[in-house]
């Protein structure tokens, strides 16, 4: 199986949900995308102010919709550890069955943590 790895971000442009979700919409199995480089969990604090609170919010956002489609069965995430606090964070298509095709928008509509936007 011949996969890509893609990282769709600019240094200076995180990668926003909606980009996310349209990855995760065209993704064939076994694609990859880097969806985050850092350290997510210190990142996503809103105690942390290491980024402005949109910019944060907006990676809490990505970060919970990339769960959301892991435990639908559409994605596998997983880490690459570069270094101390210096993370990838990739998330790998899976083959879609006729019911994951299903779950996919499912989970690709608005959901309750998209209220707390």
């Amino acid at each position: 199986m011949n996969s890509t790895l893609i990282d769709l971000r600019a240094p200076e442009l995180p990668l926003t949900e909606a980009a996310f979700c349209g990855w995760c919409g065209l993704a064939l199995p076994g694609d990859r995308l880097v969806y985050h480089r850092g350290f997510l969990a210190v990142e996503i604090s809103p105690l942390s102010f290491l980024r402005p609170e949109p910019e944060r919010r907006e990676l809490l956002r990505v970060a919970q919709r990339a769960l959301k489609l892991a435990e639908a069965g559409l994605l596998h995430l997983v880490q690459q550890r570069h270094d101390e606090e210096d993370f990838s964070y990739l998330a790998i298509a899976r083959p879609r069955s006729r019911v994951a095709r299903g779950r996919l928008a499912e989970v690709l509509t608005p959901t309750d943590f998209d209220a707390r936007r």
